[in-house]
């Protein structure tokens, strides 16, 4: 599909060395960046998806439970000790 509007990857790092982890969301940044394709990541390793995103949304039993700026979520105490681990 040439020039693709959207992009939807759900769990790109999932079961993948930490090398060729960074490699995929070198690539997925590279897409959104050059490209200006908007990209839905669906991931759970919260901290490398936080690092990309523009937006995050938290999902709980199929729910969200909040919704933020990457930023404002990377720096909420809460998400930190439920998701992100310590800074």
């Amino acid at each position: 599909m040439a020039e693709p509007k959207l992009l939807m990857l759900d769990e790109p790092s999932m079961g993948l060395a930490l090398i060729i982890v960074i490699e995929i969301m070198k690539i997925i940044k590279n897409i959104n960046e050059q490209n200006k394709t908007t990209i839905l990541l669906v991931e759970q390793n919260a901290k490398a998806a936080l690092k990309l995103a523009h937006r995050g949304y938290v999902l709980e039993t199929g729910n969200i439970t909040m919704e933020e700026s990457s930023e404002a979520l990377r720096s909420n105490d809460n998400i930190v000790k439920a998701y992100l681990g310590a800074h």
